[in-house]
């Protein structure tokens, strides 16, 4: 039922928009204007409340259906019917940082808010000398006349001037590191020493920021969870958002496959459909096998974070890895598939190519998840 509704949603309120994307992306620039605009976004946020679609995974003492994460993952394979970028509130990783860790008044100012969809939150965490390795930023917290000061910056944040409050991270010991050492705080829009001077203009979608912190002061009922004690819950939050891309990639392949398929039963060359060349026949057919073997453990690791399982930095490696390369191949057979066109922005496969190429950089590159997963192996063998 939830797959059916997103569905209709998907295609009835995303795909009309899609030429209005394409062209908004193309002339954004170096710009960081965001390719569905306030008001339309508004609008979706209605109609999807209408439907069902808000809260999906939010408990149901804070107002949401908490139907859990593999609900949400089948909420999202659907919305990526579509290359319009939207994501039905609340964005679930910070959702799972802030339920884990909110305390006393943080819950009324912070979380019930961010639940409803009526704030925004993004995570402040890359450095630039501290990327794939979350464990090497160096941003420090330092107490001072009673207060924390924040001082340095951090890059790549998305969302970072829609936010209406941050959740940074930085160092409070340094000789702890990430054992003891990392502190989450919260930190308000318009918090004096805050700010966001610069976008970075890439590919697709994406358009990130940098956060300055000039001697950001904050009370202790700004810091997020237990002082030292951010890193465990932040390992948990980027699985979530890993488990979350790989599900974003399965809706973009089946676009792709979708399009496939039509365009092989409509295009003759040489007297003969496409559909009798064995290299489209095979083209499809890799890429439904592909989509389908990372659905089974894209799924799996949401029922394991819906059971409330811990450690699951491997497994969600193991899902980002094969989603966002996956996604890769499934693209680019489309693409030749459709010839010229594919390659034109009359299709939105040529948009999905670019856009989908960050996924595999984004929330760790594959190299690093790869590494993860051996590290596992190696330490602990082949578990069932």
């Amino acid at each position: 039922m939830v797959r059916d509704s997103v569905r209709r949603f998907a295609i009835e309120h995303l795909r009309p928009l899609e030429r209005m994307v394409l062209e908004r992306e193309a002339a954004r620039g170096f710009g960081d204007e965001p390719l569905v605009p306030r008001e339309v976004e508004l609008q979706l946020n209605a109609r999807a409340k209408e439907i069902g679609l808000y809260g999906v995974d939010v408990p149901e003492e804070y107002g949401g259906q908490d139907l859990g994460a593999l609900a949400k993952c089948i909420v999202i394979e659907e919305l990526k019917q579509s290359i319009t970028p939207y994501v039905a509130p609340p964005d679930s990783p910070n959702l799972h940082l802030l339920k884990a860790l909110c305390r006393g008044d943080q819950v009324e100012r912070y979380l019930l808010p961010y639940a409803r969809g009526e704030k925004k939150a993004c995570l402040a965490l890359t450095e630039a000398g501290a990327g794939s390795d979350a464990g090497a930023i160096r941003m420090p917290a330092r107490r001072r006349n009673g207060k924390w000061v924040l001082s340095g910056s951090k890059i790549f944040i998305s969302n970072a001037r829609s936010a209406d409050f941050i959740i940074a991270i930085a160092v409070t010991d340094p000789a702890k590191g990430a054992h003891g050492g990392m502190t989450a705080f919260l930190v308000d829009k318009g918090t004096p020493g805050l700010s966001v001077p610069t976008n970075y203009a890439m590919i697709g979608e994406y358009c990130p920021y940098e956060v300055v912190f000039d001697d950001v002061e904050l009370d202790d009922g700004q810091v997020l969870g237990d002082v030292g004690e951010a890193f465990a819950p932040l390992q948990q939050r980027l699985a979530v958002r890993r488990m979350e891309i790989s599900a974003r990639c399965l809706g973009l392949a089946r676009r792709c496959i979708e399009m496939m398929i039509e365009q092989a039963q409509s295009r003759s060359t040489f007297g003969r459909p496409l559909a009798d060349r064995q290299t489209a026949q095979w083209w499809i057919a890799d890429s439904f096998q592909e989509m389908e073997m990372v659905r089974l453990i894209t799924w799996r690791l949401a029922s394991r974070v819906d059971r409330g399982e811990a450690d699951l930095r491997s497994e969600a490696s193991m899902v980002k890895v094969q989603g966002t390369e996956m996604i890769a191949r499934v693209v680019d057979r489309a693409i030749q598939l459709h010839g010229g066109m594919g390659v034109s922005k009359e299709l939105p496969l040529e948009y999905i190519y670019r856009a989908t190429r960050v996924y595999r950089i984004v929330e760790g590159p594959s190299e690093v998840h790869r590494w993860i997963i051996a590290r596992d192996l190696l330490r602990n063998g082949v578990r069932s």
